[in-house]
Order: structure tokens, then sequence, then C-alpha cells
């Protein structure tokens, strides 16, 4: 009778087991994320240092949008070479609006806007004190200098000056994020603890769940090493970032996600922004890597040569 009733009480909690799990891997209908998607607007991760609300007036969001508009949308700054206007930005038609509020940045903990660096990750990147990045190496410059992990592909997600396209594949137990940059693709487990058997990698381990409407994902299993996450956010081993994505309408996907790593930050980073719905998804043909990284170290190395000495006119010849 005994063991009967440890049998049927093993079944029990194995049979709630692949309920909950089946539950985790089972989204609503409505709440489908297939399909191309885009997070460009004029609206970078950091706040800049002109806007100081979070939110602005409309007035505030036609005066920003007129000052980018002359550079597709990209904040460029001082521009004496004229990058901005011989690239194709791809920056939407304006600044991010969430719920119906025009957002200023991307970030909205910290309140100012701004990645909370610790005093060692300043050290470690070269902001505090401040330094050149390194030459002397391939491995020593940045990495979408060598063509190297999505901004949008990885986690957390963040939309760039251009190429922000990506693609949302689900199937059986998986979501895959495919980013149009550099073709990488993040394929997200779903109902499943974390492999520990899995290798670090430029874009972290994945694994996710829906919880009701919403896919919850969890990345962490970075590289060694300090990695470029999208625009100026940096992920390390240390690194655990969640992210939400809800379907609130035909037309878009919610997105948020909390970025949580001790050494490099001095509190949680949280973040929103919406994606719009797309045609396209394009080949991107990353040149800087191939030939251009040659061009950069070999000036580099020039730039350190002494200069020669001046040598006398020869005599002229009689």
């Amino acid at each position: 009778m005994r063991n009967a009733l440890i049998l049927g009480l093993a079944l029990l909690s194995l049979t709630s087991a692949a309920v909950a799990r089946e539950k985790q891997t089972t989204r609503p209908a409505s709440a489908a994320l297939e399909g191309l998607w885009t997070g460009a607007s004029f609206t970078e991760l950091e706040r800049p240092d002109e806007l100081k609300a979070l939110v602005l007036t409309p007035e505030q969001a036609h005066a920003w949008e007129t000052k980018l508009k002359p550079s597709g949308g990209v904040n460029v700054g001082s521009d004496e070479i004229g990058q901005a206007t011989s690239e194709f930005p791809e920056t939407g038609s304006g600044l991010l609006r969430v719920r119906g509020e025009i957002r200023s940045s991307i970030i909205i903990e910290p309140s100012d806007g701004k990645l909370p660096f610790t005093k060692a990750a300043k050290a470690d990147l070269g902001i505090e004190p401040r330094r050149r990045r390194g030459y002397d190496n391939v491995e020593a410059r940045p990495q979408d200098e060598r063509c190297l992990a999505s901004d949008t592909a990885g986690a957390p997600s963040i939309p760039t000056a251009d190429a922000n396209v990506l693609q949302i594949l689900e199937a059986p137990g998986h979501v895959v994020i495919l980013a149009e940059r550099y073709h990488d693709a993040r394929i997200v487990r779903l109902g499943q603890p974390r492999d520990p058997r899995s290798p670090p990698s430029w874009l972290g381990d994945s694994t996710g769940k829906w919880e009701g409407d919403v896919l919850v994902i969890e990345t962490s299993n970075y590289r060694p090493g300090l990695t470029k996450g999208g625009d100026s956010l940096i992920v390390s081993p240390l690194t655990t970032v969640i992210e939400r994505f809800r379907r609130t309408s035909p037309t878009e996907i919610h997105y948020e996600f909390k970025v949580t790593d001790p050494y490099l930050y001095t509190q949680p980073i949280r973040g929103e922004y919406v994606f719009g719905p797309t045609t396209a998804l394009f080949e991107y043909a990353c040149h800087e890597g191939n030939y251009s990284i040659v061009n950069i170290l070999t000036a580099a190395r020039l730039g350190r040569q002494t200069a020669p000495e001046a040598t006398p006119p020869a005599a002229p010849t009689p």
C-alpha cells in the first residue's frame, strides 16, 4: 500500500512538472512574435546631456528631431569629415514613443539615463583615467570594428545607427532571434535550465519561458573579458540579462530588459522600447573586418614612427 502511494505521488510530481514545462513552452496564439521587426528611432541607449528628462514634451521632441534630421537622426556631434552625410543611417522617422510618451533614452533606470559604470569598469574601459584604445593587435580593437557580435541579436538587443532589422522565428521548444547585422542568430531554449556544459560565447547562453503572453529570456555565460553589448553598454562573464517581449498589437512588440553586473555597474540597468514591423532582411556585408582593420593598424604603426631627419640637398653636379 505504501509503495503504491509513493509511486502515485511520484507520477503526480512528474505530471505536474510536465504540465509546468508545457506552459513555459506554449504561448497564447495572440502573443506570436514571429516576423521581421525593427527598433530604429532617433533615441539612443543613453540620454544626451542636452536632454534632462526621460519624457519629452512635443516641443522639446520637435526641436531635438529637427537638430538630428540633417544627419539622418544620428547624434554625431562635430562632424568635420562628413561621415553623417556620406553614410545611410536607419533610425526611423523620429524619437522613440512608448505608451504614448516621447522618450529621450532607452534607459529608464538609472533615472539620469546614463550607464552607471563602477570605478573599476571605467579604468578597464579607458574612461577614467582617459586613454585611447590599443592598436597593438586585432583583438585590441572594438568588436564592431571587427564585425563581431551584433548589437541587435545579443542580449539586450540595442538598436544602432543602421542594420536594425531582426527576424524572430518560433519552433517547438525554441525561439531564434536573427539579426541583419553580421547575420548573428541567438537560439533561445524554452522551458529548460541553462546547460552548465555550454561554452561561454559572444552572445551568451539564453533560456526562456512564457509567462502568459510575455516571453521572458534570461541570458548569461558571456565570453571572458569585456564585450560590447550594444551602443556603449558592456557585458562580462558576471552579467545577467533578463528580457521581456510582449506583443501589444498587430504592429508592435513591447521590449524591456534588465542588466545586472556587480563588477561593471553600480546598480541594475533597466530599459525599454518598441519594435515595429518592417518588410525585408537584407544581406549585410561588413567590410571593416576584411581590409579596413589592416589599414587602421598600419596607420597606427606609421604614426608611431619618428619623423625622418632632414637631409641636405645634394651638391649640384658640374
